[in-house]
């Protein structure tokens, strides 16, 4: 029930928030809320099947975990946000409806689309709900519509980018066995950037050429500094400061180069940066 619950809410805040806009574009909205819904409905119940049946259910709670991880998961939760309101955004676009309704409904999708996760975790035994990620999830939403009710556009981007450690291999059961589980578990692998358009700030700067600021962590096989201190290691945030290389400006005639600038844009290309961690600078003539 819980599902289908969902399902009809996204609809209806679509519906509502077209009520007063044309029979055109209530024509391409409904198809577009409920083949989405009922795709996200789907994911729910493999999700569930797939990753919380073995574990034993309880009554639901709340777990703090933001002092884990060094907040990498909490950013990237941030990030997640981000992209799943603009993605939101442009397909209520495509539909038809004004600009300023397509940022609030698309702000809001991301929160429908990710609070049923946290409500899996908060009846598994294995994890409990954590209202950390919950302020994550909600930043990442109002992020992007503050930008675009600000400035009608995005002029900072957030970017992720990936290199892959030597940790995951301590603890693949956690950090993830072969690359696919590595990207998405790993966070010593794993930075975070928000990329500057400045030449939205100024005409001076190239359309193609941003800076970048990246957030990253190392040296952590377990959630908490103190099992990893216990282990031997001595987990560090990492700062970054940058270049990068920015296509969201490029378009094309063809919808499917255009969703593939898109796609790309979403990672940060290896470029030049400079790293501050355990109190000293480093370059990285490429850093991934």
């Amino acid at each position: 029930m819980r599902l289908i619950s969902i399902s009809f809410l996204l609809f209806f805040f679509a519906y509502y928030a077209s009520a007063q806009d044309s029979t055109s574009v209530k024509k391409r909205l409904k198809p577009l809320v409920i083949g989405s819904s009922t795709l996200y409905a789907g994911s729910l119940i493999a999700l569930n099947e797939l990753w919380y049946a073995d574990f034993e259910r309880q009554s639901f709670q709340f777990f703090n975990d933001n002092a884990e991880w060094k907040q990498v998961d909490k950013i990237g939760h941030f990030y997640s946000a981000f992209h799943i309101s603009a993605a939101s955004y442009h397909g209520l676009k495509w539909a038809g409806l004004e600009h300023k309704k397509s940022v609030i409904w698309g702000a809001l999708v991301s929160t429908i689309v990710l609070t049923p996760i946290e409500i899996f975790d908060g009846f598994s035994a294995q994890y409990g709900a954590s209202y950390g990620d919950l302020i994550a999830n909600t930043t990442g939403g109002l992020f992007f519509a503050g930008q675009q009710l600000l400035w009608n556009e995005i002029r900072i981007h957030p970017k992720f980018s990936f290199n892959r450690s030597a940790y995951a291999s301590l603890r693949p059961e956690i950090l993830g066995q072969g690359l696919k589980e590595e990207i998405l578990k790993d966070y010593n692998a794993q930075t975070y950037w928000l990329s500057f358009d400045m030449s939205k700030f100024n005409s001076f700067f190239p359309k193609w050429l941003n800076l970048g600021l990246g957030y990253g962590a190392k040296e952590m096989i377990f959630a908490n500094d103190r099992q990893n201190q216990n282990s031997g290691f001595e987990p560090q945030r990492q700062f970054y400061v940058g270049l990068d290389i920015d296509i969201s400006n490029f378009e094309s005639k063809s919808r499917v180069v255009n969703t593939l600038i898109y796609i790309i844009n979403l990672v940060r290309i290896p470029a030049p940066a400079l790293e501050f961690s355990d109190g000293n600078f480093r370059f990285h003539s490429f850093h991934y």
